[in-house]
């Protein structure tokens, strides 16, 4: 039977390249990595790396070594999460972070789902930066991430990005305020106050350059990371905002704000991002599939 620390010093060796880096990040000796690499090679009965100039290269035995172990990794890591969420023991728990710039309401109707499992299943959501949620997550301590952003490409997290939905946006004011402002959209937001979403978010950059291209030159009253905090100075008349089209309905009803006006040309894009490649946990699965239907027809 394969040693799980042979494979274990055998992956650090492949992903670092040598020997002595191996050993400087995992704290032993080179001379303890050398043996073991030489173990599982006698087991194998291949030679899994091959020298060239200072470093070591995969051979294609040890390339496919490396695609098993990556697997059996990830196996390890979703065996613990499963443990550690009670999966044993009938007690389901479902830990989501969710970035501050997601709208409340739609991370409610994106969760919502996760319910259907029943009483048992306890969820747990915390709420801050982007990348913060991703230290979570790479820790373990989260089972999903909700965000306007997926994972960078070559960024140094291991994961996966599962597009939720896409919406337009669409521009809200106070009644008071949409009175003070008349005219068409969007020409009528011309020096109008406006309240921006934090530079964490992914629609800050596109909106301002839709300011520019339209030749609006709103007043920025604030720039809100926390997406709550920003519709509360909206819903005091401090200024207008921009939500996503697919909440149109709830925004209008429940927090008394008007729709002027929608921008087509903004695609506000939503993502769960997980560090398991297999969506095991039954609340994760029911919140993917369940997503069509909360984007719907304003996707």
């Amino acid at each position: 039977m394969i040693n799980y620390k042979h494979l274990h010093y055998f992956h650090a060796v492949a992903t670092l390249g040598t020997v002595a880096r191996a050993a400087e990040q995992l704290h032993v000796t080179a001379q303890a990595i050398s043996m073991q690499l030489q173990l599982l090679e006698e087991q194998l009965g291949e030679e899994l790396f091959k020298k060239k100039g200072r470093v070591l290269e995969l051979t294609e035995a040890g390339k496919t070594v490396l695609r098993y172990a990556e697997q059996i990794f990830d196996l390890g890591n979703e065996l613990e999460e499963a443990v550690r969420r009670g999966a044993f023991n009938g007690d389901e728990t479902l830990r989501v972070g969710i970035c501050d710039v997601i709208a409340k309401t739609l991370a409610f109707r994106l969760l919502q789902p996760a319910r259907e499992a029943g009483l048992a299943m306890r969820l747990i959501c915390r709420e801050g930066r982007f990348d913060d949620m991703l230290l979570e997550l790479t820790a373990h301590k989260l089972d999903l991430v909700i965000a306007d952003q997926g994972l960078p490409t070559g960024g140094a997290v291991r994961g996966f990005t599962h597009l939720l939905g896409s919406s337009t946006l669409t521009v809200f004011g106070h009644p008071a305020l949409c009175a003070a402002w008349p005219g068409e959209f969007p020409q009528r937001l011309r020096g109008a106050p406006f309240l921006l979403p934090g530079q964490d978010a992914a629609i800050h950059s596109q909106l301002k350059s839709w300011f520019e291209s339209q030749a609006l030159r709103p007043i920025t009253v604030g720039e809100f990371d926390d997406g709550a905090l920003l519709k509360s100075f909206a819903c005091a008349g401090a200024g207008f905002m921009v939500a996503p089209t697919v909440l149109s309905d709830i925004v209008r009803a429940e927090n008394g704000l008007e729709a002027v006006g929608t921008v087509d040309s903004i695609v506000e894009h939503f993502y769960a991002v997980s560090v398991e490649r297999r969506e095991r946990h039954p609340a994760v699965r029911r919140i993917l599939d369940g997503a069509g239907a909360v984007f719907g027809g304003a996707a």
